[in-house]
């Protein structure tokens, strides 16, 4: 009967300790959900100087804005530099949640699956209020029928020269109404000593954008309307080229800076502007919070004589990978959500010059007190209202590749456009018979 008893108190008492042992387990996993903190992600983007800053500013707003995600910037070297460490990550399985690409490189990699399309989310939540975005800019991010990316900014290229240099030398700004006027403004404005040239009358910003740019204002296509031809050799384009090649070679009244790493070529030729060594630049919308508007002001880029101007607006846009796991990816959207927000892509447009991508942003009472003050802001969207849209390469960049290439055989090496281009040409017919056969 006592062993009885005894096995039976031995019993409760296991149980009793197995009871405890259960609750203070489902307390330990309370107090480890209630512990979890916020969703963090990496945002990874090819900005450098008062940009970079300007990102790590509006990273820090958000941030302390709400306490479910934290976003960590991650800066890269420059857009290409972003574009190739992201397609190693990509392999890698170890991708940022959220990224800054250009069109051609979102476009690349939606065709390849490899972004998270973002419809859902839009749907779902009606915040967005996507009629409010700059159509243009919004529809870059559109990839048969499904969207890949939201626009972050808007860009294009513009010109910036210096109001002294062209108040010495007798020239308004008002005068150039063509890009013949704009040659031969940088030829009056040009130093040259005994073959040397000191003061450069005009520096094109490194890259095939400006040729381009140039190329569409003379009235030159990419491609035929059927779309079946490659039309990079034509007169528009070879005319054009050629025309920037001589004032860089033989009349001297041009520079391009390249080469470096990163933005190296960028500050270069801003730094010739404002250090008294050109006269003038063509830019981006976005360097206007690295110039100082106090000896710089802005122009819309001209078009050559009998056509109107159509140089390229587009937006730089915001993606996720597809490797993104889902919890992340829903942390990436809300912070893709506050940069576009009426308030900070209208506070970016002004500390950048950068266009903004909604609509509302130029009824931000800040905004307008601004444009007042900073005319030079209005420029790039006077610009983009009449502008073209980006190429949407259907090789998946392979003729993008092609002008790349040929810009810097003209502008840096010298080599004739009508050789360079048609070589292009033949390179990006090839690529696109092998996609349209």
């Amino acid at each position: 009967m006592l062993k009885s008893k005894l096995k039976k108190v031995i019993a409760i008492f296991f149980m009793s300790m197995s009871v405890i042992s259960l609750l203070s387990g489902c307390g330990a996993k309370t107090e480890t959900t209630q512990k979890k903190g916020p969703v963090e992600i990496e945002f990874w983007y090819g900005l450098g100087g008062k940009l970079g800053t300007n990102v790590q500013d509006i990273i820090k707003e958000f941030n302390s804005s709400q306490k479910d995600v934290v976003v960590k910037g991650v800066a890269q070297g420059s857009y290409d530099e972003t574009y190739q460490a992201l397609q190693a990550g990509i392999s890698a399985k170890k991708a940022p949640a959220v990224v800054l690409l250009d069109d051609a490189q979102m476009t690349t990699l939606a065709s390849k699956n490899e972004l998270v399309p973002l419809d859902s989310y839009i749907a779902k939540d009606s915040s967005f209020n996507t009629s409010d975005f700059i159509p243009a800019f919004y529809n870059e991010g559109k990839i048969k029928g499904k969207l890949y990316s939201l626009p972050m900014y808007g860009t294009t290229q513009v010109l910036y020269y210096r109001k002294d240099l062209f108040a010495k030398a007798g020239i308004s700004a008002d005068s150039l109404n063509t890009w013949e006027d704009l040659f031969a403004a940088a030829d009056k404005l040009s130093n040259k000593n005994g073959g040397n040239t000191s003061v450069f009358g005009w520096e094109p910003m490194y890259g095939a954008d400006n040729l381009i740019d140039a190329s569409f204002s003379a009235g030159g296509k990419i491609l035929s309307k059927d779309g079946k031809t490659v039309t990079i050799d034509s007169a528009a384009w070879v005319n054009t080229w050629d025309t920037f090649g001589k004032a860089i070679f033989q009349d001297k009244t041009m520079r391009i800076h390249s080469g470096g790493q990163g933005w190296q070529y960028w500050y270069d030729t801003i730094d010739d502007v404002m250090k008294d060594r050109a006269a003038g630049y063509t830019g981006s919308s976005g360097d206007q919070g690295d110039l100082d508007f106090s000896k710089i002001s802005a122009h819309v880029q001209p078009g050559f004589k009998n056509h109107k101007a159509a140089p390229v607006a587009s937006a730089q846009t915001m993606s996720i990978p597809a490797v993104t796991s889902v919890d992340k990816q829903q942390a990436a959207v809300e912070w893709m959500k506050f940069f576009t927000s009426t308030k900070i892509t209208a506070q970016w447009s002004m500390k950048t010059g950068y266009i903004a991508v909604r609509k509302s942003a130029t009824d931000d009472p800040t905004f307008k007190a601004n444009a007042k003050k900073n005319p030079q802001i209005l420029i790039p969207l006077k610009q983009a209202s009449t502008a073209t849209a980006p190429f949407v390469d259907p090789t998946g960049g392979k003729i993008t590749d092609t002008l790349t290439k040929a810009a810097d055989k003209v502008e840096i090496e010298g080599i004739p456009a009508a050789q360079a281009l048609k070589q292009a040409e033949v390179e990006a017919q090839q690529a696109l018979d092998d996609v349209i056969k």
